[in-house]
């Protein structure tokens, strides 16, 4: 138990980490970034330099990974102005292999980390005391991935399959999935231990491969098929969603210091308007993908622009839409990813209320209502993007 609970806490994030690249934005990076008209339902009325404070609320938000479109909407929100209205001063910091979120927070480094929600939970049942105040993706980007040809279209068809997975508690919406289909992960799987990366799946190393849909499924669209000569199609893969297998667990929330926000009042008041301007910069977004891909690439160049515009066109989806309105938890969504983390040994036990809060983020929703800002989503939809050859 405490192993894995150690592993948790060094979990490596399942983000991009192969040669990766993007699609949508423009192809410069060179070039302001597009004043892009928003929807109506998006553009908040921009707060008039009279009613702006005198001085600016520095913050400082601790991501859990390195830059890129899956923390586009808090890039957005800082390079659109939208954290400046709110009278925030607005620091983002890049995470890494050696960086976890929530010890940055604790530790007082910063003010608001990005964190997957067991990666939250378990250093909280360790003693540190962050709450989430929003959660920003309402479903899991986790997927099993095979080619359509290997006839596993199914939990079930993994049976006596070599079943490729990260490790360091990365499996664990796979090995309740097993489970739920009457499968044993010890005896009637072989897992495999892959690479952050589809190799193994392409090598023919395993049957089925771990991947996040905003970037390791996007990998094997952006590599040469070499029987065809083309980059290889959706339809030449099946995946196995675990949104869809009952096991999926929330990821990206933004995490506070439970603490500050009961004994310092103007940190609470932070904490209300960093949910707003974070969740308007999604929105927008959502609305203005290809000027929001061009802010991720002024940010980071590292992943090439079509897998950048994949990950953000995929990431919204995992946003959008959120009935509750954008932010606020789903009780239901927290039930069940407890449940596959107090079943899984992840956690001992349940964790108590005060493990999340939705005052925070129903109090920055109030306001952007009030402001016009759609956060429902209803309407959202993929667009098409492009991948090209190595994400360029």
């Amino acid at each position: 138990m405490k192993l894995q609970q150690s592993l948790i806490r060094l979990l490596v994030p399942l983000l991009a980490l192969g040669v990766l690249a993007g699609a949508c934005g423009s192809d410069s990076n060179t070039e302001p970034v597009p004043t892009t008209t928003a929807a109506p339902t998006t553009a908040a009325p921009t707060t008039t330099e009279a009613s702006m404070p005198e001085e600016l609320t520095p913050i400082k938000l601790q991501l859990q990974w390195f830059t890129q479109a899956q923390f586009a909407g808090y890039y957005a929100a800082l390079a659109r102005g939208f954290y400046e209205d709110v009278g925030l001063d607005v620091e983002i910091l890049e995470g890494g292999l050696d960086i976890v979120p929530a010890s940055v927070l604790n530790s007082g480094a910063a003010d608001f980390a990005v964190s997957w929600v067991p990666r939250g939970l378990v250093p909280r049942e360790e003693g540190t005391n962050i709450t989430n105040i929003a959660q920003i993706f309402q479903r899991s980007a986790t997927l099993q991935v095979a080619f359509a040809d290997s006839g596993i279209s199914s939990v079930a068809d993994l049976a006596g399959k070599n079943v490729g997975n990260w490790g360091f508690g990365n499996e664990f919406e796979m090995l309740a999935g097993l489970r739920r289909n009457d499968l044993d992960p010890e005896s009637d799987v072989t897992l495999v231990q892959q690479a952050f990366d589809m190799l193994a799946l392409i090598n023919g190393d395993v049957d089925a491969a771990q991947a996040m849909i905003y970037n390791e499924y996007a990998q094997v669209l952006e590599t040469v098929n070499p029987d065809t000569g083309e980059l290889y199609q959706p339809e030449d893969l099946n995946i196995i969603d675990w949104n869809d297998e009952g096991t999926a667990m929330l990821q990206d929330a933004l995490w506070a210091d439970a603490d500050r926000l009961e004994t310092d009042a103007a940190y609470r008041d932070a904490a209300v308007r960093f949910v707003e301007a974070s969740i308007r910069g999604w929105a927008y977004c959502r609305d203005n993908a290809n000027a929001c891909v061009d802010i991720v690439l002024d940010n980071a160049s590292t992943l090439g622009e079509s897998h950048q515009a994949w990950q953000l066109n995929e990431v919204s989806s995992l946003i959008w839409p959120s009935p509750l309105g954008a932010g606020v938890m789903d009780p239901e969504l927290w039930n069940q990813t407890v449940e596959i983390a107090v079943s899984e040994q992840i956690l001992s036990s349940p964790p108590d209320e005060g493990a999340y809060r939705t005052d925070i983020a129903e109090e920055a929703v109030a306001k952007l209502r009030e402001q016009g800002v759609d956060v429902v989503g209803n309407d959202f939809e993929r667009i098409v993007v492009e991948l090209r050859e190595g994400g360029e």
